[in-house]
C-alpha cells in the first residue's frame, strides 16, 4: 500500500512545493490553492457520479419489474439485472468511482501534510525513501535508547544522564507521535536542540541524520505558521485539555474551525438536497455525526491535518454542493425524459410521413 501512495504522493509533492513557492514558501496558502485545484479536477467525476445516480432512478421501475418476476430466483435474477444494466447501458462502478479516488487523494494529502519533508523537500523517490528513512532512524533510535526498559540497564550515573534526556526532550516538543513534523519543529526553534538534549553518545548516532534534515528543511523554506501567527503552528497538534483556563492555546481554533465549515456545507448540502428532492430525509443526524467525529480527532493530529479539513469542507462542500444544484439527479432525470419524449416524438413524425406518403401514392395510382 505504500508503494502506491508513494505513485501518488511523489508527483501531488511536486506540485505543493511548487505552489509553497508560488507563495513565498506559505505552506497553509498551498494547502489552500491545492484543495482548490483538486475539487476542480474532480468536478467531471462528481458530474460521472450524478449521472450514475439518474441511470439508476431511469431504470429503477424496470428493475422493480424483473423483481416482481424473479424475486424467488436470485441467479435468474442477477443474470436479467446485468443484461437490463447492458441494454440500458449503465454501470453501477460509476457512482463508486469518484468516491474511491476522493479517498486515495485524502490519505495522499494527509501524508502529504505529516511528511513534509519527505515529499515536500525531496527531488525524487530515492530522496524521498532517504528522508523518511532518515526521520524513521532518528526516531527509532531516540524512542529505543530511551525507554524504560533499556534505562534499567545502565548503572546509576547513566541512568541518571538517560532519565535526564528524556526530561529535556519533552521540554523541546518531542512526543514520540509524529516523527517529521515533530523533527523540523524541534529543529526550526534551535538546530542543535537534540545536541544539547541528548546524552553525547546517543546523539552521536543520529547526528549525520539530523544535519542532513536540517539541511533539506534550510532549503526549501516553507512556512508552516498560519496567517504567519507563531502560536498557529500548523506543525503541531492542538492536544485538547479540560482545564481549559490554564492550558487553552490559539491552535484549538483549528479543530473547532473545521467543525463549524463542516457544519456550515451540511446544512447548505441539505438545502440542496431538499431542493432536488423534497421528500429526501433530512439526515440531521449525520450532519451532526461526522462534524463532532473530525472534532474530536482534530484535537489528536496535527493543525495542518485540520487546517486541509477547513479548506476541504469549505472549497470541496460548495462546489459539490454546486454540481448537486446544477446537475441534480430530478434535473437530469427530466433532460433524460425530455430526450426520451423528444426521440418519441420524431420517430411518431416520421412514421405519419411515411403514412402520408404512402396515402398519397395509392390515390395517385
Amino acid at each position: 500500500m505504500g508503494g502506491l501512495f508513494n505513485i501518488i504522493n511523489i508527483p501531488l509533492g511536486y506540485v505543493m512545493r511548487f505552489l509553497a513557492d508560488i507563495f513565498g514558501g506559505d505552506f497553509a496558502a498551498a494547502v489552500a490553492v491545492f484543495t482548490l485545484l483538486i475539487n476542480v479536477v474532480l468536478i467531471p467525476l462528481s458530474i460521472k457520479s450524478q449521472k450514475s445516480t439518474v441511470s439508476q432512478m431511469r431504470i429503477k421501475p424496470k428493475l422493480d419489474e424483473l423483481k416482481k418476476r424473479y424475486g424467488d430466483d436470485r441467479q435468474k435474477m442477477a443474470t436479467e439485472q446485468q443484461k437490463l444494466y447492458q441494454e440500458e447501458g449503465v454501470s453501477m462502478s460509476g457512482g463508486c468511482l469518484p468516491m474511491i479516488i476522493r479517498l486515495l487523494l485524502m490519505f495522499s494529502i494527509y501524508s502529504l501534510i505529516l511528511s513534509p519533508l519527505t515529499y515536500m523537500a525531496s527531488t525524487g523517490k530515492s530522496l524521498a525513501d532517504a528522508s523518511v528513512n532518515k526521520t524513521d532512524y532518528i526516531y527509532t533510535t531516540i524512542t529505543n535508547d530511551l525507554s524504560d526498559k533499556a534505562i534499567k540497564k545502565y548503572d546509576a550515573d547513566k541512568k541518571a544522564e538517560y532519565s535526564q534526556a528524556k526530561e529535556e526532550l519533552a521540554k523541546i516538543g518531542w512526543q514520540g507521535k509524529q516523527k517529521e513534523l515533530e523533527i523540523i519543529n524541534i529543529i526550526r526553534k534551535d538546530p542543535d536542540a537534540f545536541e544539547k538534549a541528548l546524552p553525547a553518545d546517543l546523539y552521536k548516532k543520529i547526528e549525520k541524520d539530523i544535519d542532513y534534515i536540517v539541511e533539506k528543511d534550510t532549503e526549501t523554506k516553507i512556512n508552516y505558521n498560519l496567517f504567519g501567527v507563531k502560536s498557529l503552528d500548523l506543525t503541531k497538534t492542538p492536544d485538547f485539555s479540560w482545564n481549559i483556563f490554564k492550558d487553552a492555546n490559539m491552535l484549538w481554533l483549528i479543530p473547532i474551525a473545521a467543525f463549524l465549515a463542516q457544519i456550515i456545507t451540511s446544512l447548505i448540502s441539505m438545502r440542496v438536497n431538499k431542493i432536488n428532492n423534497p421528500d429526501a430525509p433530512s439526515m440531521m443526524g449525520m450532519m451532526l455525526t461526522m462534524p463532532l467525529i473530525s472534532l474530536f480527532i482534530g484535537f489528536g493530529l496535527p493543525a495542518g491535518v485540520g487546517f486541509y479539513w477547513i479548506c476541504s469542507s469549505l472549497i470541496g462542500g460548495l462546489i459539490q454542493s454546486g454540481v448537486q444544484l446544477w446537475y441534480g439527479p430530478h434535473k437530469l432525470l427530466a433532460r433524460e425524459r425530455a430526450k426520451e419524449l423528444g426521440a418519441q416524438c420524431d420517430f411518431e413524425a416520421k412514421q405519419i410521413k411515411k403514412i402520408d406518403n404512402n396515402t398519397d401514392s395509392i390515390i395517385k395510382d
